[in-house]
């Protein structure tokens, strides 16, 4: 009998995805915060994580880089990117980062991620239990 890895592992391995690209704009924001005209970017992630698990339904797919390769999806974040609206009033040159913000979301996103990774653990932990390696 065959492990189904989606239904083992869960939502986790997406979460954790979906987290790292957040992390990855968080900190492009935090790099930005003083360039001219920049706006703060962030992911809707109850959108991103709907999407990714359409799309586990849906099957694999892979990107396409070349006219020649097969049809392929794309990253998971894409569409449900979006930018953030300014707590502040504008300072003139037109950028929407507060570095505060982005640090206090980038910290949060951090350890959302470190949680997922655990319970990602703790679901490894349990196959190789179930597998009978219990030993470890």
């Amino acid at each position: 009998m065959a492990i189904s890895f989606d239904k083992a592992l869960g939502v986790h391995p997406h979460a954790m995805l979906i987290r790292s690209q957040r992390a990855e704009l968080l900190a492009s924001n935090i790099a930005n915060a003083d360039t001219p005209g920049y706006k703060a970017r962030d992911v809707d992630f109850a959108a991103a994580m709907k999407q990714a698990l359409n799309k586990q339904q849906g099957g694999n797919h892979m990107s396409m880089t070349n006219e020649r390769h097969i049809r392929g999806g794309s990253s998971l974040v894409g569409s449900t990117e979006l930018f953030r609206s300014p707590n502040q009033a504008d300072t003139g040159d037109g950028n929407s980062v507060d570095v505060q913000v982005e640090r206090n979301l980038y910290m949060q996103n951090a350890l959302e991620y470190q949680a997922s990774l655990q319970f990602l653990g703790g679901k490894f932990n349990s196959l190789k239990k179930a597998l009978g390696g219990q030993g470890a």
